[in-house]
């Protein structure tokens, strides 16, 4: 029996590229080698995409290791250096000539969890794992994915969402706007990108222009949003028509709040899965993140991140990420395979999805 040929495809153009290389090697060393066939397929940040020795170079870097003593920007020379001079490498989208059976894409951020990558897959005709063209746009960003959460009756923080170029020619409006509507503390946020990079939480007003100037310099929507006091659980879910839920997994951060660092640095975070809460609060907010996903129309798998509220015990959604990290301590693996799921079982499921979405 011939193998599958999945072309593993990670990198990309956007903040969170490092972490796409952490977790593609992840799922490069869980691809059972039996049934499939990786090809590797590495896009550079200026995006050019690259494939053989080129890209196996780049798979095969220990960048967990390189991010405890370089910075993300020195990580990325790195990486430009792994493929400087290797024109012979460069993939020209020839997906078919290279007989790619199912494209797997681990690209976090703009450009490969925003609808763009999933739109070149579906004019090529390529099955590929994970959420469609319209499901990454929406969930992307992350003021329309709250608006559509409403409709579907889940509860989420009040917020505002503020055009940042608006902002930049004349803050004081919206200066006045959040001020009658926020008390610190309070978050800024990029309105599409993840990872929480450059999120601020404001404790006093006057942090607030200081923290609008970092995120609109990042996004061209930011996302002004009240900081909800209370336990932060995540939901790993996994299916089409069918999904599945994870057991809830609860993130107690090790700083403020699980920014960048936390999550991929220093890793000072405590992880509890399950999460400390009771029986009937977990099975409740399983129920409620299989409600956004199918309000937001996910397919093959999405993580789900909650709040519980300390004073309501409300459960608040927080945002979804149709391509959650894969590195070794992402919650995504964590949760599945804490709920029965282990990690080689899951890729092969995700490959299984993808064939499943485009079969008639």
């Amino acid at each position: 029996m011939s193998r599958l040929r999945v072309a593993l495809v990670f990198g990309g153009k956007s903040s969170e590229h490092e972490i796409s290389v952490i977790s593609a090697r992840a799922v490069a060393e869980h691809i059972d080698p039996h049934k499939y066939e990786t090809v590797p397929l590495y896009i550079a940040r200026n995006g050019t995409w690259y494939e053989g020795a080129a890209a196996r170079s780049v798979l095969g870097l220990d960048v967990t290791a390189m991010l405890k003593s370089l910075s993300p920007g020195e990580v990325s020379l790195r990486l430009e250096e792994m493929t400087r001079d290797r024109e012979q490498d460069r993939f020209r989208l020839d997906f078919h000539e290279k007989n790619i059976d199912v494209a797997f894409p681990v690209l976090h951020g703009a450009y490969g969890e925003d609808g763009r990558v999933q739109g070149v897959f579906e004019i090529l005709g390529i099955p590929y794992t994970g959420c469609g063209v319209q499901a990454s746009a929406i969930t992307m960003d992350k003021a329309v994915t709250k608006i559509c959460a409403i409709e579907a009756g889940v509860a989420v923080a009040p917020f505002v969402q503020i055009q940042s170029r608006a902002y930049i020619e004349n803050p004081a409006p919206f200066d006045a706007q959040v001020r009658r509507r926020f008390t610190p503390p309070f978050f800024v946020k990029p309105a599409n990108l993840g990872s929480s990079v450059g999120i601020s939480k404001v404790h006093a007003e006057e942090e607030f222009q200081a923290a609008m100037q970092v995120a609109c310099r990042l996004d061209t929507k930011v996302l002004v949003e009240r900081a909800v006091s209370g336990r932060e659980v995540e939901v790993a879910v996994l299916g089409n028509d069918r999904p599945m839920a994870s057991l809830p997994g609860e993130i107690e951060p090790g700083s403020d709040f699980y920014d960048y660092t936390d999550k991929y640095i220093t890793a000072k975070a405590k992880l509890f899965i399950p999460a400390r809460i009771d029986r009937e609060l977990q099975e409740a907010v399983m129920r409620e993140a299989i409600t956004v996903y199918r309000a937001l129309g996910c397919a093959g798998l999405s993580r789900i991140d909650f709040f519980i509220e300390n004073q309501t015990g409300k459960i608040i959604l927080n945002e979804v990420n149709t391509i959650p990290g894969f590195t070794p301590i992402s919650m995504y693996p964590m949760l599945m395979e804490k709920s029965g799921v282990g990690f080689t079982e899951l890729v092969d499921r995700l490959i299984l999805l993808a064939l499943e979405k485009t079969s008639p």
